[in-house]
């Protein structure tokens, strides 16, 4: 048994469809496309005014006072993740002594 398509299928007051699958509406033309693009010049180059200036040095990196601040930054996160971690199991074991008494 094949469905019954006839309820998907356009209506023919449309008119007929361009090649983009919508109806053309009389007295309009359809969707044509972009105008065609001529390239430019093999040679052109867009306008050049201002030489830019040539980057700068960088400041030279401490690689042992980066590390070590890392290494405080660490120990500052790991503190206050157990600080975190022992005020929640208090508060839980609070919570359930105070569901079950």
């Amino acid at each position: 048994m094949q469905p019954d398509d006839a309820y998907w299928r356009r209506p023919d007051s449309l008119g007929p469809i361009d090649g983009f699958g919508s109806p053309e509406r009389a007295g309009q033309p359809s969707y044509q496309g972009p105008p065609p693009m001529t390239p430019p010049p093999t040679q052109w180059r867009p306008p050049h005014h201002i030489e830019p200036a040539p980057p700068r040095r960088l400041p030279t990196q401490d690689h042992d006072r980066i590390d070590a601040d890392e290494a405080q930054a660490r120990t500052i996160t790991h503190g206050v993740a157990l600080v975190a971690a022992a005020l929640m199991i208090v508060l839980s074991c609070l919570l359930c002594g105070r569901l079950l008494f």
